[in-house]
């Protein structure tokens, strides 16, 4: 059997990545952080492509080198009952909870809001989600090859338009980068490393991991060695792509500030710069691209979730599952972008650690002989931590004064938590006991 592909079949693979990963998240969280951080941008960005890049990139390669045959099967390491109520909340939160309605609003902001007047917004919100979602329902529950074909065709397409876009604002910027704003101005990196989590990029990694691995072991590649080898070049290529558009989109959100002042949100900011390069034809043809690129990210995150709720509750059936994960979007949806943004956080918060540790302990485990107190110890500390840290998020400054207590306690006794990483140094301590304790025997192999 071949363990070796051509170039083509991985920048093929590389692609079909990229087009996974690029969704709603991916343009207007860079553009909110380019307009935020102004001159604070490179550090900003730095932090945003760890998370926003370098996680997925970390959590595809876990699902091969991990041999899971699902994200409930990797985190049924910790426990059974555990693989579950993880994997129920990641697809909830990449499904039809956040995610999956940001597709309808980011599509509505980009596409069809510089088109509408303000009085009609709210209701064209309606009227448009109804559609994109009706559309969305149909091609969810009849899939046909069609959507592969959007996805494949589209992926270079928006690589194109965003690069020419990009390119604009290189060589003719709209204005000058301004002060950082909020926490961009006190720690420009980290803020950009959490806002990397609005992606969802890492949790959805977890998730499309097995669709790639698949689809690199039908061109056949089989070994856990060849898989994880195609796998870091086609990443590779997909990391590149997704690192230029993240940086140059920044980039073009710090030139617009001093020109048109800060956006709620990233949406407004693609459609403001092309039709300050471009005139309404750029707008429409970026609103073209941006509303058949959602759709396509919409049609997947449906499918899959109702998927895997269909396995998980096999008398309900998929259809059905479709129909009510719909309905739940469509309203969802019509909270509008920023509501969407802000209720997202909290969760983000819970769940990024726990994905994180997840991800470093499916690498580590070989070294703690795949000991179970590990995985158990590490994530019961992770939840504990980032349980505070989801209800400061949903609290902000009205937090209650127990909370309080305990996040002064969290940041006297955790290194680094002020910085959202209070979970790093106990993970560490906790796998090095592992290390420790494991038999030589068991410390052998790379997957469990």
């Amino acid at each position: 059997m071949n363990e070796r592909l051509s170039f083509s079949n991985q920048l093929v693979i590389g692609v079909m990545l990229f087009a996974l990963f690029f969704g709603a998240g991916n343009l207007i969280f860079p553009a909110s952080l380019g307009q935020n951080a102004g001159t604070a941008l490179f550090f900003a960005v730095l932090g945003f492509l760890i998370t926003g890049i370098g996680l997925p990139f970390l959590g595809i390669l876990a699902m091969g080198f991990s041999n899971s045959r699902s994200l409930q099967d990797l985190a049924g390491k910790v426990h059974p009952i555990y693989g579950i109520v993880f994997t129920v909340a990641l697809y909830l939160t990449i499904g039809p909870f956040f995610a999956l309605p940001r597709t309808g609003a980011v599509a509505y902001e980009i596409g069809v809001l510089p088109f509408v007047t303000e009085s009609f917004a709210s209701t064209g919100l309606l009227v448009f989600t109804i559609v994109f979602f009706g559309i969305t329902l149909l091609l969810s529950l009849n899939p046909t090859k069609i959507v592969d074909r959007v996805g494949k065709y589209l992926a270079p397409i928006i690589i194109v338009g965003l690069f020419v876009l990009i390119a604009a604002a290189l060589f003719n910027p709209i204005g000058t980068f301004t002060g950082p704003n909020g926490s961009y101005e006190t720690n420009a990196f980290m803020t950009g490393f959490t806002e990397g989590y609005n992606t969802m990029d890492a949790l959805a990694s977890l998730v499309f991991g097995i669709i790639v691995i698949q689809a690199i072991r039908r061109l056949g590649v089989t070994s856990t060695k060849g898989v994880l080898k195609v796998t870091a070049k086609s990443g590779g290529i997909a990391v590149l792509f997704l690192g230029l558009i993240y940086a140059g989109v920044a980039y073009l959100g710090a030139t617009t500030t001093e020109q048109f002042g800060l956006f709620d949100n990233g949406g407004p900011v693609l459609s403001t710069a092309a039709d300050y390069y471009f005139g309404a034809v750029g707008l429409a043809v970026l609103a073209v691209v941006i509303i058949a690129a959602c759709l396509t990210t919409a049609i997947g995150l449906t499918t899959a979730t109702a998927e895997y709720f269909n396995t998980l509750f096999p008398k309900i059936s998929y259809k059905v599952f479709v129909v009510i994960f719909i309905i739940m979007t469509t309203v969802f949806a019509n909270f509008g972008l920023s509501s969407i943004i802000t209720y997202s956080i909290p969760v983000l918060l819970l769940l990024y650690p726990l994905a994180i540790t997840l991800i470093l302990l499916t690498f580590a485990a070989p070294l703690f002989g795949h000991q179970r107190w590990v995985f158990v110890s590490v994530t019961a500390f992770t939840f504990l931590i980032s349980i505070i840290d989801g209800l400061k998020g949903f609290f902000g400054e009205a937090a209650p004064s127990w909370l309080a207590s305990i996040v002064n306690v969290y940041d006297t006794i955790l290194p680094f938590y002020g910085i959202g990483l209070g979970w790093l140094v106990p993970f560490i301590i906790l796998v090095v006991a592992g290390i420790v304790s494991a038999p030589k025997s068991s410390r052998v192999g790379t997957a469990a």
